[in-house]
């Protein structure tokens, strides 16, 4: 039996702010290990899952990708920060202002907001968060395996090429599309509860990526200025950006209903040769951030629709704070897509 193989590296554990600061609030931080721990756990398991550590951390990648005033200021950290956590807390105007990323105190000109701290484990837990959806497209890319599942954390669509901020510190779905990009289109549909605001803004104008976001409606919830059904690309990429935006409450068979009758045939036309899907689990019922009324059993109804579309795929993990339900959630959906695949295969009966 072919297992799916699933990318984790031990030092993005490394990485635990403590809380955060929300509407003038100080709040215990939902970013935490366990997270991750428990996704591990639940998929440690099962038989289907071959748990393996990304053998690199790519830097020719986040250059591609970042402003390497980033590297710099996560670097700075790395150097400059012994236990504390730094919050940026000064927000300047970017075009009235120089920073300089050799001070981490200048941290709030690459943030945009006081919820994603700095530590001097930040810059090597983000680069191995980075390294497993790198290496997962390369996996899926060499045709050894037609998905992945890249276990990253800190998670990282909310991150733009020169900005961090929701927790996230690179974009770990671009770093995949872009692997995939080089010899065709790709889509990257984002299921996250938030908007990928960051992977929206890398690929605005560029027709080769076709994002796709279903989420809570910006009016209500983060990241607030982006995110609305206008927003629909620039330039080439006019017409290539889509998103959904939905109203609280949303439950699983109006999601369910929105990905059968928007998303897949718009996916379908497109005609991608690679899909990357930003998979956030913050859509639960019981997640404390996020508002829609997902049962359980839907990730897998979820996960079996999407493996229909017959794609070379890599999962990127994104959101999901209830972490009682984390690990349970995730293992059903990767159990829905994989099952979604072998249906491909069965034999019409008549």
């Amino acid at each position: 039996m072919n297992k799916m193989r699933v990318f984790f590296h031990l030092d993005q554990l490394n990485h635990k702010p403590v809380y955060e600061w929300a509407f003038g609030e100080k709040l215990p931080h939902p970013e935490t290990t366990s997270r991750a721990e428990n996704i591990l756990h639940a998929l440690e398991k099962e038989k289907k899952y071959e748990i393996v550590s990304p053998t690199n951390s790519p830097l020719q990648y986040l250059h591609d990708t970042h402003d390497a005033r980033l590297f710099h200021l996560y670097k700075s950290a790395e150097k400059q920060l012994t236990d504390e956590t730094f919050y940026p807390s000064v927000f300047p105007k970017r075009n009235k202002t120089i920073a300089y990323p050799s001070d981490v105190k200048h941290a709030g000109y690459f943030c945009f907001d006081s919820g994603t701290p700095l530590t001097r484990s930040t810059w090597m837990a983000a680069r191995w968060s980075a390294a497993c959806a790198v290496n997962a497209a390369k996996w899926v890319e060499s045709g050894k395996a037609k998905e992945a599942y890249a276990l990253c954390r800190p998670p990282g669509h909310h991150a733009s090429r020169d900005l961090f901020g929701g927790y996230c510190y690179f974009n770990n779905a671009a770093l995949a599309a872009k692997q995939f990009r080089k010899s065709g289109k790709v889509v990257i549909l984002d299921i996250d509860f938030h908007h990928g605001n960051g992977t929206q803004s890398i690929f605005y104008r560029d027709s080769k990526v076709l994002f796709i976001s279903i989420h809570g409606d910006p009016k209500e919830f983060y990241p607030y200025y982006w995110g609305h059904a206008s927003e629909i690309g620039s330039g080439q990429g006019r017409n290539y950006n889509i998103n959904l935006p939905l109203p609280s409450g949303c439950d699983g068979k109006e999601y369910l209903r929105v990905i059968r009758s928007k998303v897949l045939p718009i996916i379908k036309d497109f005609s991608p040769s690679a899909l990357i899907i930003s998979a956030g689990f913050d859509t639960y019922k019981e997640d404390p951030i996020g508002r829609f009324s997902l049962e359980s059993d839907d990730y897998f109804e979820i996960g079996a629709e999407l493996a229909r579309l017959e794609l070379p795929s890599v999962i990127v993990q994104e959101g999901g704070y209830c972490t009682d339900k984390l690990g349970t959630n995730v293992h059903l959906f990767l159990t829905g897509f994989l099952s979604g695949r072998k249906k491909l295969f069965l034999p019409s009966i008549k």
